[in-house]
């Protein structure tokens, strides 16, 4: 049985999130459609990360088993005809055994785009938070640095799935303007539910005035959900970077 790592990339915004529901179109029962068609028979995508619904993918990793004997080489532009315009293959890889896409990821990265101008742009709809307000992006950076480091992320995540610790490593949190974008880069060794769109509300109160850089640390020491900032709206956040490391293969995938 062979284990394949797909590398893809799509918009979100047609989809109810990564995950498969029960009404709901999602990118992994869309996927999971194509692949039956192309190595004939039934698949399970088990995918890096459970992406919210409206969410982006720039870089997304799922992996599959198949006894298919069609090349990795081929299985993108095979997987491509059958799915639809905003999801595309980009690269498929034979794995080892013991590989898994979330299992095997160490560190993922998150970008949240803010369309920060008086007037919107309609090219950026679904694709950044329109805001009109001047934030002002070293104020932003001030607060994004109290995020660095090891720390429990409870008071920026929305309830939802249980995990067992909500204690969570941010490797760099970076805050950069470009014209009317703002780019809000977040890695960590894992995410809890809604936790980077918490983050960037968090931020934006920050260039706000409503929080200061320096309360951070006490927010996230109390851990209180209210005390923090809104979670932002799901069209502007995107997967852009992941890390993979087990005994036998390592890889980044940006």
């Amino acid at each position: 049985m062979r284990n394949i790592a797909l590398i893809l990339t799509y918009v979100g915004t047609a989809y109810h999130g990564w995950q498969v529901q029960p009404k709901d179109i999602t990118v992994e029962e869309t996927l999971e459609k194509a692949c039956a068609k192309v190595v004939g028979h039934r698949v399970h995508m088990t995918g890096c990360g459970r992406t919210d619904a409206g969410v982006h993918a720039k870089r997304y990793v799922a992996n599959f088993r198949t006894e298919s004997t069609i090349p990795v080489d081929r299985l993108p532009y095979a997987l491509n005809t059958h799915l639809p315009g905003d999801i595309v293959v980009t690269e498929a890889r034979e794995m080892p055994e013991g590989f898994n896409a979330i299992g095997s990821c160490v560190k993922k990265e998150y970008t949240y785009l803010i369309y920060n101008s008086r007037i919107r742009d309609p090219f950026y709809v679904n694709r950044a938070w329109f805001y009109p307000k001047h934030l002002d992006e070293h104020i932003m950076q001030a607060a994004a640095d109290q995020f660095v480091g090891t720390h429990d992320f409870a008071a920026v995540r929305s309830v939802g799935t249980d995990v067992r610790s909500t204690v969570r490593t941010v490797y760099y949190y970076e805050v950069e303007r470009t014209g009317d974008i703002l780019s809000l880069r977040v890695c960590a060794n894992g995410f809890l539910y809604n936790m980077a769109r918490a983050m960037a509300g968090t931020l934006v109160w920050a260039a706000e005035g409503k929080i200061r850089p320096e309360e951070l640390g006490a927010i996230l020491r109390a851990g209180d959900r209210t005390a923090a900032g809104p979670t932002v709206p799901a069209g502007g956040l995107y997967m852009t970077r992941l890390w993979y490391e087990t005994p036998e293969v390592s890889f980044h995938v940006e």
